[in-house]
């Protein structure tokens, strides 16, 4: 969820929690601008690196996003309204500042990376099961690893849609949301995105077997 960690606090004033931080900082105090930096920018942060896989790019973009709410304040309606749009513009800018710096990276294409079947529903290649071993630490590192560089080698679309549903546990609707595309484009996205990283995983994870 979008606001998993920023629990809204009641006001005191009737208003509830949703109008919590948005009217402190309207009304300027100090301390809410603290708050905000507290609640928001270690998850943005997160998804800006996964995005951009740059850390001087990902603090610039957090802290662009951080001065667009304190300049635009008037623009939010309460708290949810400033959650969704600090996730919708950090993705949104750690993806054009990926484009802008990653180099060129063609679509994944589907096809090639679907297992394939005898007529009998048999996989025409043996198909190793290492999933046994992930309970070794030194395996799981290797995995870890293993999918770090495969996201690596995503285009920066895909690995927004990997970072926001997968490492940030976002609804598929939050994600698409924050990527600015339909749900169904969002699910394409991540299905290819996952299909091209298991295939990565099994290729390096069965020859290390």
């Amino acid at each position: 969820m979008i606001e998993a960690d920023m629990a809204p606090v009641a006001t005191g004033d009737g208003r509830g929690g949703a109008w919590h931080l948005v009217d402190r900082l309207r009304r300027g105090d100090s301390a809410a601008a603290h708050e905000l930096v507290e609640r928001y920018s270690v998850r943005a942060y997160r998804i800006a690196l996964g995005v951009t896989r740059n850390a001087a790019h990902a603090e610039a973009i957090v802290r662009d996003a951080l001065s667009s709410v304190l300049e635009h304040i008037d623009m939010f309606r309460d708290d949810a309204a400033l959650a969704a749009w600090f996730c919708r513009n950090v993705t949104s800018a750690a993806c054009e500042t990926a484009r802008r710096t990653d180099p060129p990276r063609g679509d994944i294409a589907v096809e090639s990376l679907r297992p394939c079947f005898h007529d009998d529903g048999h996989h025409t290649s043996t198909v190793d099961d290492w999933s046994e071993r992930l309970h070794e630490s030194a395996f799981r590192q290797r995995v870890g690893v293993v999918l770090s560089a495969a996201i690596g080698e995503l285009a920066p679309e895909y690995r927004a849609i990997v970072t926001l549903r997968d490492v940030e546990g976002l609804t598929i609707a939050e994600a698409a949301t924050s990527i600015g595309i339909s749900v169904a484009n969002a699910k394409a996205r991540l299905h290819r995105a996952r299909l091209f990283l298991r295939t990565r995983l099994d290729a390096v994870m069965t020859a290390a077997a």
